[in-house]
Formats: C-alpha cells, sequence, structure tokens
C-alpha cells in the first residue's frame, strides 16, 4: 500500500513509434512502477505526441528514470512528489458458482468496506469455466 507520498515522473515524446511506448510500459511494470500512462498530446508546432505519466515510490525513481530514458527518445524527466490518501486494502478469495475468485476488499474512511473483483482472477475463472469474461465477472460480482 505505501505510505502518503508517492512521485510522478512525467515528460514527452513525439518521434517515438507505438510499439516503442508498448514495450516501454511493459518494462516499467516489471520495474515496479504503481501506474503508468501514455496520453496522447499535441505538442509545439502541432505535432502529435505523448505524455508519458509514471507513479512510483520515491526510491524507484533511479531504476525508472533509466528504463524511460533507455527505452523512449524523451531527454528530460519532469518529477513530481505528490500526496495521496491510500484506502486500507487486502486481498480476499470468493467462492462463485464457476469457481474460486480473487478480489481487493477497500475500507473507506466511514467504514463502508467494498470489495473489487481482480481482472486476471476474473479472466481466467472465464477460460477454465468456458464462460464468457462478463459472466465470469457478475458470478464474481454477486459472490461478493
Amino acid at each position: 500500500q505505501g505510505g502518503p507520498y508517492v512521485w510522478k515522473l512525467e515528460n514527452e515524446v513525439d518521434d517515438c513509434h507505438g510499439e516503442a511506448l508498448g514495450h516501454a510500459m511493459d518494462r516499467l511494470y516489471e520495474e515496479g512502477v504503481r501506474e503508468v500512462h501514455d496520453i496522447p498530446v499535441f505538442m509545439k508546432k502541432n505535432r502529435p505526441g505523448y505524455q508519458i505519466q509514471v507513479i512510483c515510490a520515491e526510491e524507484d525513481i533511479p531504476a525508472l528514470e533509466q528504463v524511460i530514458f533507455e527505452e523512449t527518445t524523451t531527454i528530460g524527466i519532469r518529477r513530481i512528489a505528490m500526496d495521496r490518501t491510500p484506502l486500507s486494502r487486502r486481498f480476499i478469495e470468493a467462492d462463485t458458482a464457476l469457481g474460486l475468485v480473487k478480489a481487493k476488499e477497500v475500507t473507506l474512511p466511514d467504514g463502508t468496506v467494498r470489495a473489487y473483483p481482480e481482472y486476471a482472477s476474473v479472466a481466467q475463472l472465464a477460460s477454465e469455466a468456458g464462460v464468457s469474461y462478463q459472466e465470469a465477472y457478475r458470478a464474481a460480482l454477486a459472490a461478493l
């Protein structure tokens, strides 16, 4: 869950193709980012490009910047410290009509508890049960 602070690494590229950006995203997840986004933007002279945003822990910044410099055409990265309000969370399993599914359970500040099925677990459940993702997702929600 981490502490109350995260860092956003941010940069733009207008000369890096989509496949390279996809590969960079994969590498960043392998290195432990919390989130990464490639956002379409218009840059100077109205050139199309992408803004890359990475959310990470402070101790991961050097390794993640290395990946960004290696895998994209950027020549600079901005760093922004950000406050955050993380919810208390834990992983649970629920027994559905199709089998077990994993979910994330969170507690809101007022004590309300919510559970969200995990994508990979729902996809695996759908595959193993021979049903659509939507059917497996509905079964997961019903069991939570």
